[in-house]
């Protein structure tokens, strides 16, 4: 008999309104679930939001109040999409409510939030799915399974990096992001949570960081209504003067890291939200003693792979997602038909279900973020120490 789930969502913004549209593709993409969704209640503060919530997502109803999302008795699992602020305390909410919990990263404003609201988890014995949704590009997974099959040896090192262009624009208004008390870190929390999370997937648990971190753009305008995460990329480029309302940016824009693995690989990693030139460009390069994979987001539907013992003229070759790769295969019906993001969340969304369902882990959750958070903590010690710093 299939069972219903009943829906609380927290925070009707970009992401929110994903994790719904995710969940109401199930049954599209995953027929074999015989799991149903009701949408149940959501909350958001903006009289906007929530009209959203029920005439655009579907909710039976929408609140001002995000606690009673918490306690309706008949939601099953909330989603938490508001700003990182609240992550931990509506997090903790959840968990304490005995819900299912699907929270976007990072989970809390640095290590100690996130170990608080991991460690209320694990004594729940609370199902939890965090949103490393690059983990699921069918590519990202063909390249994991290529690594455990021995294809291109022994790893020796890796590069990463998350570079995007969203903050590159001196007019970018000081929103939350900008903000310690808003945000924690800035492109650490935002970007270098999700490379650090596929460098452990890909390589293994990182030992040891040395890190620096840079401000590009100092002071931004002060908000006004409307303004949004994209709003002024095509402003211009010139600083504002004196005549307009400024604020201080407290957190980095951007950071890089030297790293080594646990398992004796090194490397290197980098992230930017302040760079001009890539919009999105996430990527990778794992090298081994007999081969190497390379993969960018921008291009999230191919991978390069080279073999040491490829005869005559030797260089990358173009691997194109197929069927057999990843859940692709629940998506397109042959090689070379392009996914993209949002159907990551499909996949994150129906891997939180089945878990939910079958009352079994689902991963990556709240322990994978803990560790990703550990090493983002030790990349903020060693800005400050200049030195090399343990990661956990």
């Amino acid at each position: 008999m299939s069972r219903r789930l009943g829906i609380g969502l927290l925070g009707v913004g970009w992401m929110g309104s994903l994790h719904t549209r995710s969940l109401r593709r199930l049954p599209d993409h995953y027929p074999d679930l015989a799991t149903g969704c009701d949408f149940v209640v959501a909350a958001d503060p903006s009289p906007g939001g929530r009209r959203r919530a029920v005439e655009e997502l579907g909710y039976e109803r929408a609140e001002q109040d995000w606690r009673a999302v918490v306690e309706d008795p008949r939601v099953d699992l909330v989603s938490v999409t508001a700003p990182n602020a609240f992550h931990r305390e509506m997090s903790l909410a959840v968990i304490h409510a005995g819900k299912a919990l699907w929270v976007e990263k990072p989970v809390g404003r640095g290590v100690a939030e996130t170990a608080e609201v991991a460690g209320a988890a694990a004594r729940a014995a609370t199902i939890s799915a965090v949103g490393f949704n690059y983990r699921n590009v069918p590519l990202v997974e063909h390249a994991v399974a290529l690594i455990a099959r021995g294809t291109i040896g022994r790893l020796t090192g890796f590069r990463g990096w998350f570079l995007g262009d969203y903050a590159s624009n001196p007019w970018g208004p000081l929103n939350w992001r900008f903000s310690r008390a808003g945000a924690g870190s800035g492109a650490l929390g935002d970007l270098m949570c999700h490379v650090v999370d596929l460098a452990a997937t890909l390589v293994g648990p990182l030992q040891e960081v040395v890190a620096s971190t840079d401000v590009v753009v100092p002071r931004r305008p002060l908000p006004t209504a409307g303004d949004e995460h994209f709003s002024t990329l095509d402003s211009p480029v010139e600083p504002p003067g004196d005549d307009v309302p400024t604020g201080p940016v407290e957190n980095e824009d951007s950071a890089r890291a030297l790293v080594r693995f646990t398992g004796g690989a090194s490397g290197f990693l980098e992230v930017g939200r302040a760079v001009v030139g890539p919009h999105c460009s996430l990527g990778f390069e794992v090298y081994g003693s007999a081969g190497s994979l390379r993969w960018d987001f921008e291009r999230m539907n191919e991978m390069g792979l080279y073999r040491a013992d490829t005869p005559g003229d030797a260089g990358y070759r173009r691997v194109l997602a197929r069927p057999g790769h990843g859940e692709y295969g629940r998506f397109q019906p042959g090689p070379a038909i392009a996914m993209g993001f949002d159907d990551l969340k499909v996949v994150e969304a129906a891997r939180l279900v089945r878990a939910v369902v079958s009352a079994e882990k689902c991963t990556p959750g709240l322990p994978e973020a803990l560790a990703a958070a550990r090493a983002l903590d030790a990349m903020e010690r060693s800005a400050l120490s200049r030195a090399w710093e343990p990661v956990g």
